[in-house]
Parts: structure tokens; C-alpha cells; sequence
């Protein structure tokens, strides 16, 4: 799971040093070609750009950071957590859905993939069988029954 993610990060990391580092500063250099700085609509946009790449690097690189400091031979074995597969009863609907609570950079809701940090992954976290957990959403609250869960330590399909 983690070298999926790790290499996510890591190609969006060499593409964004590439720009940094070789399309941005052509674009400026074409930009300032072009005259007066003050009112060049090609290099302020640059300049921009330069600069959300330069945050977003940083972002990115802290991410990485984080995500080496997870133990994964911590991750516990009798609780919902990180890699969990999650069987849920929603009790207003009556309707049964399963979730696997994933990092935010794998999230997929239409997959059935739910970040540990979203709204209803907070919630489930380090809740057992049986349990029953409200999750206050935009459009209110809803409340789940958790039915059985696999955690990443045993064997479970995706």
C-alpha cells in the first residue's frame, strides 16, 4: 500500500522539479523578453505558477516525510485504522456499504476508498464490531452500525 502512495508522491514531486527548474524559468525568461514586467500578464502568471510549485513541493515533500514515519507494524489488529475494510449498516437508509479506509492521496469515493481524515473515516477509527458511530456531514448526520471489518493485517480483497 505505502509504495503505491510513495511512488505517487514521488512522481509528482520529479515533475514539478522539472518544471521549477526547467519549463518556469523559460517561461519567464520569454515573458521578460517581452518588456515592461509591470504590466506583462506572461511573466505575473509565471511568477505564480513559480510559486504554487515552490509551496506545493513543499507540501508534497512533507507528505512523504509523514508518510515514513508511519509504523505499519503498529497499525492495530482488533480496531478500525489505516487499511481497514469496513462493513457498514446505514441505519436511516437501511442499506449496507462497505468502505476501506485508505490515506487521503488514495481516496476514491465512487471506489469505495475513504480517507482516514474524511468525516465518516474519523469516525470509524478505532471502533470495533457492533459499534455505532455518528457522522455529522453538510447535509446532517448519519448514523452507522459498523457489521465486521478486516484490517490490513489479515487477508482481504480490495
Amino acid at each position: 500500500m505505502s509504495s503505491d502512495i510513495r511512488k505517487k508522491l514521488e512522481d509528482e514531486i520529479a515533475a514539478l522539479e522539472k518544471e521549477l527548474r526547467e519549463e518556469l524559468p523559460r517561461a519567464l525568461k520569454t515573458a521578460a523578453a517581452l518588456g515592461d514586467l509591470s504590466e506583462n500578464a506572461d511573466y505575473s502568471a509565471a511568477r505564480e505558477r513559480q510559486d504554487f510549485v515552490r509551496v506545493r513541493l513543499g507540501q508534497l515533500k512533507q507528505r512523504m516525510a509523514d508518510l515514513s514515519m508511519i509504523n505499519f507494524d503498529k497499525i492495530p489488529k482488533d480496531r478500525i485504522s489505516l487499511g481497514s475494510k469496513v462493513e457498514l449498516l446505514d441505519v436511516d437508509k437501511d442499506e449496507k456499504i462497505t468502505y476501506k479506509l485508505v490515506t487521503t492521496e488514495d481516496a476514491n469515493v465512487t471506489q469505495g476508498l475513504i480517507s482516514t481524515t474524511s468525516p465518516i473515516g474519523r469516525s470509524l477509527l478505532n471502533k470495533r464490531e457492533g459499534d455505532t458511530v455518528e457522522v455529522k456531514i453538510p447535509s446532517g448526520t448519519r448514523t452507522f452500525e459498523i457489521l465486521s471489518f478486516t484490517t490490513m493485517h489479515d487477508k482481504q480483497s480490495t
